[in-house]
């Protein structure tokens, strides 16, 4: 027994390493969006295409990483998927030399599509690496690290994508052929770099695989289909809180830094308002650290979410009526409230589904395709009324959140699935 929870400890700070990656690369996205919208002149509805390329992934491929880690196994499906990355990344040259939007758009969902199935694989994966009743803990010490790669990312990726080229170009001046393909290529040089790391990581995974397959596959044993999931009322319920949160968080940072850039807020240049969305995502990572600790001593889970949404909620309200300074660091706080919904109604979901948990895994990724869905309509009240205005549609989905967090204190929880009454965690 103590050896196999060694190697459940070593397995778990493994895949720590996977959410650290996935957030790095997912958050890289956003100053790449602000990029995208100056070099190829686009409105912030066309700019948030990268994010429906992006997340349209997860409805595409979570399905079929189900089946595909049932057949490979923890640790392969994991090479293959880092695979699949790099490839994405390598696309994203191939784009700018062609000068091609819509291109760019391709390699983002092939990128989106291996960190899919990473995220189907290592969810559960880190749930399953230790004893039962800290699930809840271990989940959200992970994404803590997931936090810690997207506090990271638009500091160092803005000062690579959104200097020099176009960016360098003073208000009313006009932009040369070569300072447009100098930008190009700081999008390619900031893939490329991310590409080495991920190969990198390939090999670290590689090197360690055994202490990955300590536990079976999510899916061993079990059937993948999401149709199981499909009929379980706490599956689609939870399905539709991360929906709402993925949609709200990514439409809030895809936007954050043009946000931060207008008049009306901090003004400044673009590089800089893109460091500031560090900010954001740092908040995430400070309440990440913050809910590790409350999760591993306060039983009930379901209390700190619907807290946590109401925050989010209230201050989603605040910015979309107020300007300045205040304005915009009520916006970035909102990344702290953000922090741990994303692991609390995964677990609150998996243990009150009836489905098996691979099938509930499953569809909970499928859910992800919110960070399509939601910025896109973000982005067209934007076009249309403004982005405080835009500010309304995120506080819709944190008040959805609370009713789930709510509803989920009386609700029942399944082990192995055995239905048993539970007021919460």
């Amino acid at each position: 027994m103590n050896s196999n929870y060694k190697g459940m400890r070593a397995g778990f700070a493994t895949v720590t390493t996977l959410f650290f990656m996935w957030g790095f690369i997912t958050v890289s996205i956003d100053p790449l969006i602000a990029a995208l919208k100056a070099i190829f002149k686009l409105n912030y509805a066309e700019a948030m295409l990268a994010q429906f390329a992006f997340f349209m992934a997860y409805f595409v491929v979570s399905l079929p990483a189900a089946a595909l880690i049932a057949r490979l196994g923890n640790s392969k499906s994991i090479i293959f998927a880092l695979g699949v990355m790099v490839a994405g990344c390598l696309i994203i040259p191939t784009a700018t030399y062609f000068d091609t939007f819509s291109m760019v758009l391709v390699a983002l969902f092939v990128i989106a599509s291996g960190i899919t199935i990473l995220q189907v694989v290592a969810n559960p994966l880190a749930a399953a690496l230790g004893p039962p009743e800290r699930s809840h803990f271990r989940l959200t010490f992970s994404q803590t690290f997931n936090s810690l790669g997207t506090f990271l990312a638009p500091y160092l990726v803005s000062g690579l994508l959104l200097a020099g080229g176009i960016f360098a170009v003073k208000e009313g001046v006009a932009v040369t052929a070569e300072q447009r393909a100098e930008s190009l290529r700081n999008i390619d040089l900031a893939f490329l770099v991310i590409a080495v790391a991920i190969v990198l990581l390939a090999i670290f995974i590689w090197a360690f695989r055994r202490h990955l397959d300590v536990a079976k596959p999510v899916d061993e044993g079990q059937q993948p289909s999401i149709m199981t999931a499909l009929r379980s009322r706490w599956a689609l319920f939870g399905a539709a809180a991360i929906f709402l949160y993925v949609g709200a968080e990514v439409s809030i940072g895809s936007a954050m830094t043009n946000f931060l850039h207008e008049p009306d807020m901090l003004g400044g240049t673009l590089e800089q308002a893109g460091k500031l969305v560090s900010f954001y995502w740092g908040g995430a990572m400070v309440g990440r650290l913050i809910g590790t600790v409350l999760l591993a001593v306060v039983k009930n889970a379901w209390k700190l979410l619907a807290v946590f949404a109401v925050g989010a909620t209230v201050l989603c309200l605040a910015v979309s009526q107020m300007h300045g300074e205040t304005a915009a660091y009520l916006a970035l706080s909102i990344g702290l409230f953000n922090s741990i919904m994303f692991p609390v109604i995964f677990t609150l979901t998996l243990e009150r589904s009836s489905a098996a948990p691979a099938a509930t895994s499953g569809l909970l990724c499928l859910a992800i395709v919110g960070g399509a869905i939601l910025p896109y309509i973000y982005g067209m009240i934007a076009d249309a009324s403004g982005l405080h205005v835009a500010y309304f549609l995120p506080a819709v989905a944190y008040a959805i959140i609370v009713v789930f967090a709510i509803a989920s204190g009386g609700a029942k929880k399944y082990v192995h699935g055995t239905a048993t009454a539970t007021a919460g965690h």
